[in-house]
């Protein structure tokens, strides 16, 4: 069963680390998904396959969450620079790049996760 308070703190801990994270563009980024999905797997337990689940969850949210505001800002900066054909294809674009990135992050959270939640059970 899904523990929905430990997904929200490696959320919540994921988007503070990737704030924090932009000083330090590609490595702290991968850092942030670490922390954030080690947070969920820690705080939901239950060893290896629980800490991965959670830790998958908490980096996909924060991913998508990430994703929506990347393309909501591309659509409203293209649409300023390049009329309705920039919205699109600026929206479009960075919400593209953005799906790639969302998953990329997840996996690496899940790998947080499942580390959180095997020193949980141990």
């Amino acid at each position: 069963m899904t523990d929905w308070y430990a997904v929200a703190v490696g959320f919540v801990v994921s988007v503070v680390a990737g704030v924090v994270a932009t000083a330090v563009p590609g490595v702290g980024h991968v850092g942030a998904g670490l922390v954030g999905g080690f947070a969920a797997g820690y705080v939901a337990g239950g060893g290896l396959g629980s800490g991965f689940w959670h830790g998958l969850l908490a980096g996909s949210v924060a991913g998508v969450v990430v994703a929506l505001l990347l393309g909501l800002a591309g659509t409203v900066f293209g649409g300023l620079v390049g009329g309705p054909v920039g919205s699109l294809f600026g929206g479009a674009g960075l919400f593209l790049a953005a799906v790639i990135v969302t998953f990329l992050l997840a996996v690496d959270s899940a790998i947080g996760g499942a580390v959180g939640g095997w020193l949980r059970k141990a």
